[in-house]
């Protein structure tokens, strides 16, 4: 309805009163409020205003005066949604002290890179994947800094903003959220099949395997900085057998023709040729996916997943791959000085009955193990062992390949049960039809952490049960992810073509300007990760002992968790998971943010016990206040992981986290430590690992010396040969690998060089 009256603009200029323009603000505020506004209550608001403008008799009404009409009618009608109105009104006032905020973080990023002579700052150090010193990498910061500060005032509300700045949760990637999705298993076989468009240039589909990879590499770079997680290849030797196959066919008949004949020497020489192709493809990947950074700054997180083809072009894309890894890039003619490359992550699919000895793919388990031990991946991915992965795999067949460092997909069926409305649920398989879940093609939407043993001393201090604390912000979490989905589905396609135009993800063939909640399949399909970190410093704060002494409550409160996401996905259908977070800039942070409760709450903590009896110890020193045992050390633990500093085994560590396993089916790895490059060591723990059902991980501090290009297991400060300082090292950041010294350098924050320096059992 519109009333015969002018709004007066700040500019001067005047716009004719519309009501529903005062619809669309007051739900946007609501959103933020978590509240749903029914038509009744927007009718009644508009209801209000226009009285207020009839009652004074008024022609023309400014914006201010029309803010403050509507502000009177919330307070009535929805005082949570008019605090958020107010807010977002504030927020136009408050600009200039959030660009003085933003002014600050870019000024960091671009002065504040590393020298010759100096460590960059910890904000230049939060992704190790990204290198500060580069122009691209600081324009995609400040780009950053500025949506995060636009995040944290239009998308949270006050108590959102209050938990995410006191620490009890943490909103991962809040500079991108809103803007695209996260991690996936991008379908990468659907897109080349029968050619596709790429900025609105038209690609055939290639005929022939180098042709394939490079093309495949362009793919990569476009769809990968369309988002902000990991990009997976899945099964890609499956997808490279058809190209090489042609490649084959070519080269057997270029031989017919120089022979005349295609005989065991036409074809020697095709299978050569063949073979040469992969391995170029290979290093062309591994020296492209290192060094061209995306627009996000950082250098997208690729892994390939393979191991299971038994066709034979198949099998010789995972052992070209793997060798080729396993030599490392770089160095001079002679291959002095080559380095093991980050990226892509690999990762081999295990199935004992392809495997073993004697089996079809054992001439790949070998290739892939050889190459663990000379360069960490890949890492290895149970699918005949127990729990979830496997079980995806033994019963249907379907493999559930990692994205990024560790996160997994939830099962969504093709055809979905029969509810008795009619409808199909296709987060439960069909009891009528013969179904199978489908996981390429998917990707999930982010995840938020809860800081447990943050809010297990909070429940302490303000003498709160515990878990009725923690349902507090596993209900936050919830509600955010609502929003996120909500937000996320009314993005438009063309964000990203490759993946929501081009069919890069199941039932993303949308028209560039349709919305993404136009493909029901897509976004219904796509998983929402409520994360972990630090159970061990939560079973601290319980009785003052780890998770490796004890872990019953770290156990139980995890089941806890696992129950009422449970109940939130089934009311809200959508499909949550438990994440394992890998807690990289994040592990540093939340022990600033114990720290900084414990100087808050110093003598409330002094008061208050554990489940034991025992009052908590906060000392004053230097680092501030700190809980010992809890906030004593520079980081927290990694997710269900035992402390890094445990004098374990690798067999007892294993056991003591598998606990936790099938609790954390939305992201988790686990992972041994290997002192020296012993085979048989690595073999033992990673058939070990297999029979469990782990995602296994090697993990060695591989070094390399820049001058004199000697290499091995954890060199110390000096090479032991030349004795240079010039060391590159590498070793696992949680779930993937990544530069600890660079020419004597680091990208990685100080909390996690504190964490190498203390490794023992990880």
């Amino acid at each position: 309805m519109s009333l015969n009256i002018n709004v007066v603009k700040k500019n001067g200029t005047t716009v004719n009163f519309e009501e529903s323009k005062i619809v669309d603000a007051v739900k946007k505020s609501a959103r933020r409020a978590a509240v749903n506004l029914t038509t009744e209550q927007t009718d009644r608001i508009c209801k209000v205003v226009r009285n207020e403008i009839e009652v004074r008799g008024l022609k023309n009404v400014s914006v201010e005066e029309l803010h403050v009409y509507v502000e009177k009618a919330l307070d009535v009608v929805s005082p949570e949604t008019a605090l958020q109105y107010r807010n977002y009104r504030n927020f136009k006032m408050d600009r200039d002290q959030m660009m003085k905020k933003v002014y600050d973080e870019a000024d960091t990023i671009v002065y504040g890179y590393a020298t010759e002579f100096e460590e960059s700052a910890d904000s230049n150090r939060e992704n190790a994947n990204s290198d500060a010193s580069l122009v691209s990498t600081q324009v995609a910061k400040e780009s950053c800094a500025l949506e995060e500060a636009l995040y944290e005032k239009t998308f949270l509300t006050a108590d959102e903003l209050k938990a995410q700045n006191t620490g009890a949760i943490y909103i991962h990637d809040r500079n991108k959220r809103r803007l695209t999705m996260n991690c996936c298993l991008f379908d990468i076989a659907n897109v080349l099949s029968g050619g596709f468009k790429m900025n609105n240039i038209f690609y055939r589909e290639p005929k022939s395997l180098d042709t394939a990879f490079d093309v495949i590499g362009d793919i990569v770079l476009m769809a990968a900085s369309q988002q902000y997680g990991g990009f997976t290849l899945p099964e890609v030797d499956s997808v490279l057998a058809k190209y090489a196959r042609m490649s084959y066919e070519k080269h057997l008949s270029d031989a017919k023709s120089l022979l005349g004949v295609i005989n065991d020497n036409a074809k020697t020489y095709a299978l050569k040729k063949t073979r040469k192709e992969y391995e170029q493809g290979w290093e062309g990947w591994e020296y492209k996916f290192n060094t061209v950074a995306s627009s996000r700054g950082d250098y997208p997180f690729i892994t390939v997943t393979m191991g299971l083809s038994t066709d034979e072009f198949g099998k010789l894309c995972a052992i070209t791959g793997f060798e080729v890894h396993a030599k490392g890039q770089g160095g001079d003619e002679n291959g002095i000085g080559q380095k093991a490359v980050l990226f892509p992550k690999y990762v081999f699919l295990y199935d004992e009955k392809l495997h073993s000895k004697g089996c079809p793919n054992r001439d790949v388990y070998d290739a892939a193990l050889e190459c663990s031990k000379e360069v960490m991946y890949p890492d290895w991915l149970s699918l005949t062992g127990e729990g979830y992965v496997p079980e995806m795999y033994k019963k249907y067949g379907k493999v559930i390949s990692p994205m990024g460092c560790r996160a997994f997909l939830s099962p969504y069926y093709e055809v979905g049960k029969l509810m008795k409305d009619g409808s199909r649920n296709h987060f439960l398989p069909a009891e009528d039809k013969e179904d199978s879940p489908y996981f390429i093609g998917r990707f999930n939407a982010g995840a938020i952490s809860l800081n447990l043993p943050l809010i297990y001393l909070m429940s302490r201090v303000n003498g709160q049960d515990f878990y009725d604390l923690l349902d507090e912000y596993l209900e936050m979490i919830r509600g955010l992810h609502i929003r996120t989905k909500d937000y996320l589905g009314n993005r438009p396609a063309m964000i990203n073509p490759l993946a929501f135009c081009e069919g890069g993800f199941k039932g993303g063939n949308l028209k560039p300007w349709q919305k993404l909640k136009e493909s029901k399949e897509m976004m219904e399909s796509t998983t929402y990760s409520f994360g972990i970190t630090a159970l061990n410093e939560l079973q601290e704060a319980f009785n003052g002992k780890s998770i490796a002494e004890d872990g019953k409550f770290a156990l139980e409160v995890m089941n806890h968790i696992k129950i009422k996401i449970d109940e939130f996905k089934e009311q809200d259908h959508i499909l949550y998971a438990i994440y394992g977070t890998p807690a990289e800039s994040l592990c540093g942070k939340q022990i600033k943010q114990l720290r900084a409760y414990a100087m808050q709450h110093a003598t409330e903590l002094r008061n208050a016990c554990n489940s034991v009896g025992v009052k908590y110890e906060v000392i004053e020193d230097e680092r501030g206040y700190i809980i010992p045992k809890i906030s004593d050390r520079e980081y927290v633990s990694n997710s269900f992981h035992c402390h890094v500093t445990e004098d374990i085994s690798g067999e007892q560590k294993q056991d003591l986290e598998y606990r936790f396993w099938n609790l954390f089916n939305g992201g988790k790895i686990q992972y041994v430590r290997y002192p020296v490059k012993n085979k048989t060591a690595i073999e033992t723990m990673i058939l070990r690992a297999m029979k469990m059902g782990f995602y296994e991980g090697v993990n060695m501090a591989l070094s390399y010396c820049d001058d004199c290009g000697y290499q091995d297991v954890d060199l110390g400060d000096v090479c032991p040969v030349c004795g240079s300082k010039h060391l590159t090292k590498i070793d696992r950041m949680n779930g993937y690998l990544a530069y600890s010294r660079v020419q004597g350098h680091t990208r990685l924050n100080d909390a996690k060089m504190a964490e190498l320096s203390e490794r023992i059992s990880m």
